[in-house]
C-alpha cells in the first residue's frame, strides 16, 4: 500500500522537485541569453557609429605649408645628388646621404596628407618652382615668390661647376641657407596650422634640420 510517509513516496517526491527546479532554471537561462543578445546586438551599432568620425581638420596655414614645403625638400635632394663625384670629404658625403634619407620620406607624407584632404600636389622643377598654385600672400616666401632659403637656377649651375674643397664650402653655406629657410616655414606652421600630422611633420624638420645645421657650421673652414 501506497503512503506519502513511505519510503518510497518520499524519493518520488524529491526527484519530482529536483525535476522542477531544473525545468526552473532552464527557463531562466533561455531568457537570461535572449536579453544577453539584444544587448550584444545593440552594443556594436553603437560603437559603429562613435567610431566611423575621422577626424581630419585642416586649415589653410596646413595646407601652404605642405604645398611649399614639398618643393623645399625636393631642391635639398636635388643638392644631396650633386655632393657624390664632386665632394671627396667623407662627413659631407655621409651628410648628404642622411639629408637624402630623411627628406625623401617626409615629402611621401606631404604628398598623402594634401591628397586626403583634397589639394594639389605641387610639381616641381629645377628651380624649386611651383607649377599651377598661387603662392599670393603664402607665409614663409620671399617678396619675388621664391620659398624662403631656396637657390636659383644660377646658383645651382654655379654649385654645378665646383669640385672639392670649394665645392664642399660652396655647398655647405648653401645647405644651410636652405635648412633656415624649412625651419622658419616649419615654424610659421606650429605657430598657425591647426592639423596634428602636419604640425607633428613640422616638429621633425626643426630638430633635424637645427641638428644639421649646427654640423654642416662644425665641417665650414675656420677662420
Amino acid at each position: 500500500m501506497w503512503s506519502p510517509r513511505s519510503p518510497r513516496a518520499k524519493f518520488v517526491l524529491s526527484a519530482a522537485a529536483v525535476s522542477g527546479v531544473l525545468v526552473l532554471a532552464g527557463c531562466s537561462d533561455n531568457s537570461g541569453g535572449h536579453d544577453m543578445s539584444q544587448m550584444s546586438n545593440n552594443t556594436p551599432s553603437t560603437s559603429s557609429s562613435s567610431t566611423t568620425v575621422e577626424t581630419v581638420a585642416f586649415n589653410t596655414a596646413d595646407v601652404t605649408f605642405l604645398q611649399l614645403m614639398y618643393p623645399h625638400h625636393a631642391q635639398a635632394v636635388e643638392m644631396t645628388n650633386l655632393v657624390e663625384g664632386r665632394s671627396t670629404n667623407p662627413q659631407v658625403l655621409d651628410l648628404a646621404k642622411n639629408i637624402a634619407a630623411a627628406q625623401g620620406p617626409e615629402m611621401e607624407q606631404m604628398a598623402a596628407l594634401l591628397e586626403k584632404w583634397g589639394k594639389a600636389v605641387p610639381s616641381t622643377n629645377a628651380s624649386g618652382g611651383m607649377s599651377g598654385m598661387n603662392h599670393g600672400g603664402a607665409s614663409g616666401m620671399t617678396e619675388g615668390g621664391g620659398m624662403s632659403g631656396m637657390m636659383t637656377l644660377e646658383q645651382m649651375a654655379d654649385l654645378t661647376g665646383k669640385g672639392g674643397a670649394d665645392f664642399d664650402t660652396a655647398w655647405l653655406n648653401m645647405m644651410i641657407e636652405h635648412h633656415t629657410g624649412a625651419i622658419e616655414m616649419a615654424q610659421t606652421e606650429l605657430a598657425d596650422g591647426g592639423n596634428a600630422d602636419a604640425k607633428q611633420l613640422a616638429t621633425a624638420v626643426v630638430g633635424a634640420q637645427q641638428a644639421e645645421i649646427t654640423t654642416m657650421t662644425a665641417l665650414l673652414p675656420q677662420g
